[in-house]
C-alpha cells in the first residue's frame, strides 16, 4: 500500500484536465458527455484536495484557444460551468473554499458571469483553500498583459525603466496570487502543459497521468502526491545533504506548501 504523508504537501496544484472529449468518443458518445463527466471529477478532486488540506488548487478550465472549438461545443461547456456554479456554491461556502477565477473573463457569457461573480464575492473571505479556475485562460497571454501594465506605469513615470523585475512582473500575474505551483498534473495520457502557469511553472514539478480526465479519481491525485513528495526540490542548487528528499536546500527559494503541526507531519495517508 502506498502512503502521502501528511507533511511535505504541496501548497499550490495545478491540474491540466484533459481527456473529455477521447473519453466521450471511446464511448460512442457525443462530446459534451464526456465533458460532464468530467465536471463529476472536478467535484470529487476538489472534495480531496480540500480534506488533504492543499491551500491552493487551480484548473485549467477553459483556454483562450478552445474558442475555436465548435460553437456547439463551446456553448454546451458554458451551459455546464454555469450548471456546475451552481450546484458547488453551498458545498464552497460552507466548506470555506474562497472561489478565484483567471483569465480573460470579459468573453465569458452572461450566463455564466451571472453565477460565477457573485460566488467570487460571496467566498472572498473564506481562507481554508482557494480554488482558482483558469477561464478563457492563457499562459502567454497573461504574460503579456503583465507587461503591458508595466509599460502603462513606466511610460506615465509611475516607475523606472529598472523598477521592471521579475518581482514587479510576477506581482502582475493573476494566476500567481496563491503562490507559485509546486506540483502540476496533466491528465490524458500527453506530454505538454499547453501554455498553462508559464510563469510560475519554472521550478514546478510535473506528473503526467495516462488516466482521462473524467475517470480521474482520489487515488490519481494522491499518487501524484506521493510522486511529488518522492523528488528533490533543488531550484537549481545542489541537492540536499539531509536525506530528506523533500527537504530545501540551503539558500533555496521557500515554496509555499501548506503548513502542518508536529502531529500532523507524522500522519500518513494511505491510497
Amino acid at each position: 500500500m502506498d502512503f502521502v504523508e501528511a507533511r511535505n504537501l504541496p501548497g499550490h496544484v495545478g491540474i491540466i484536465m484533459d481527456g473529455n472529449g477521447r473519453w466521450a468518443q471511446l464511448r460512442g458518445e457525443a462530446r459534451v458527455a464526456g465533458h460532464r463527466e468530467g465536471a463529476l471529477a472536478v467535484r470529487r478532486t476538489v472534495r480531496a484536495a480540500r480534506r488533504l488540506g492543499l491551500r491552493a488548487l487551480t484548473l485549467y478550465a477553459f483556454s483562450e484557444q478552445n474558442w475555436a472549438r465548435p460553437e456547439e461545443e463551446v456553448d454546451a461547456l458554458m451551459q455546464l460551468l454555469r450548471e456546475f456554479l451552481l450546484s458547488e456554491k453551498d458545498e464552497i461556502l460552507d466548506n470555506g473554499i474562497r472561489l478565484n477565477a483567471v483569465g480573460n473573463l470579459g468573453r465569458l457569457p452572461a450566463l455564466v458571469r451571472a453565477v460565477l461573480d457573485p460566488l467570487r464575492s460571496e467566498s472572498e473571505q473564506n481562507h481554508q483553500m482557494t480554488l482558482t479556475l483558469a477561464l478563457s485562460y492563457g499562459g502567454r497571454e497573461e504574460i503579456v498583459n503583465a507587461a503591458r501594465e508595466l509599460a502603462k506605469a513606466v511610460a506615465a513615470g509611475r516607475i523606472r525603466p529598472e523598477d521592471v523585475t521579475a518581482e514587479a512582473l510576477r506581482a502582475q500575474i493573476p494566476s500567481l496570487s496563491v503562490g507559485d505551483p509546486d506540483l502540476v498534473i496533466r491528465t490524458g495520457g500527453e506530454r505538454r502543459i499547453s501554455n498553462f502557469l508559464l510563469y510560475g511553472l519554472a521550478y514546478a514539478e510535473l506528473y503526467f497521468a495516462d488516466v482521462l480526465w473524467p475517470d480521474f479519481a482520489e487515488r490519481d491525485l494522491f499518487a501524484a502526491i506521493a510522486s511529488f513528495q518522492a523528488r528533490e526540490r533543488r531550484f537549481g542548487l545542489v541537492g540536499s545533504k539531509s536525506g530528506d528528499p523533500c527537504a530545501p536546500d540551503a539558500g533555496a527559494e521557500p515554496t509555499d506548501s501548506a503548513p502542518t503541526d508536529a502531529s500532523a507531519s507524522m500522519t500518513r495517508i494511505a491510497i
